[in-house]
């Protein structure tokens, strides 16, 4: 079992930058898969970023450009920095880990087992 818990969010004028960190503890021994997903009030959630267990890294297309994920195995920390933001940014975003062992890092919410709680981000205009 692995618990993810997410800070960084906030509220941010456009064009600002923001650093999300997703934090895991319990079985933090094995590898994992992780991502980055964001849901906005009346839309699905969507993928943002991952990065396999191998390091390999996938963003959203529309988004591309913009994100850098990166992963602190010592603090077994997961970050997402966000740059130049918009208010189409504003959304609820959850951290998940996926056991799977791929080398393809994973776009699928369907992959990831454990979620967090998510934290909110708000790019006001």
């Amino acid at each position: 079992q692995v618990q993810l818990v997410e800070s960084g969010g906030g509220l941010v004028q456009a064009g600002a930058s923001l650093r999300l960190s997703c934090a895991a503890s319990g079985r933090t021994d094995s590898s994992y898969g992780m991502g980055w997903f964001r849901q906005a009030p009346g839309k699905e959630r969507e993928f943002v970023a991952a990065m396999s267990w191998r390091g390999t890294t996938a963003y959203a297309d529309s988004l591309k450009g913009r994100l850098t994920i990166s992963r602190d195995n010592a603090r077994n920390t997961v970050y997402l920095k966000m740059n130049s933001l918009k208010p189409e940014d504003t959304a609820v975003y959850y951290c998940a880990a996926s056991p799977a062992l791929t080398v393809v890092a994973r776009r699928d919410s369907g992959g990831y087992r454990y979620w967090g709680q998510g934290t909110q981000v708000t790019v006001s205009s």
